[in-house]
């Protein structure tokens, strides 16, 4: 495995999408993204199911970065399953969401969620939460266990 923590997004807005993969890239971030599209992929990812069961090629992640507002299934209930499953209830999600209603926010938090951040609407701004996340969630002193719990 990767010395990098392995970042999963769950996005079903491709401009969002590429607006975090090039502030990442601009950012000099070297974490591993990867990207679902809605709650019920994010669920066959997490599980390892269907075309997820590599999980050479498709890793846990360290770290979840989830959108609340998508179809079919949404990020509340994305969060409410990860905190019901053993091997996630440690797992940081950091909600990045368009949403600025609090009952969002108080909600996001009453299910588990580590961070709401909402979305920003520049590159220069996407960018700068880029930076934060690498700094606050994704850096460990040295000699420090890894991200992961048991690691």
């Amino acid at each position: 495995m990767s010395d990098q923590a392995v970042i999963l997004l769950v996005d079903d807005r491709e401009e969002d999408v590429l607006l975090v993969r090039r502030a990442f890239q601009k950012a000099s971030l070297p974490n591993p993204l990867y990207i679902v599209r809605d709650g019920e992929e994010a669920f066959s990812y997490l599980k390892g199911e269907g075309k997820y069961s590599d999980r050479a090629e498709y890793p846990l992640p360290d770290l979840m970065l989830l959108d609340l507002k998508m179809p079919r299934v949404d990020g509340f209930q994305v969060l409410q399953w990860l905190r019901q499953q053993p091997g996630f209830r440690d797992l940081p999600v950091i909600v990045l969401t368009a949403s600025e209603y609090l009952r969002d926010v108080d909600q996001a938090y009453k299910l588990g969620a580590n961070s709401f951040m909402i979305k920003p609407l520049d590159f220069q701004n996407f960018l700068e939460m880029s930076k934060y996340l690498s700094s606050y969630w994704l850096s460990k002193p040295p000699g420090a266990p890894g991200l992961r719990a048991g690691s």
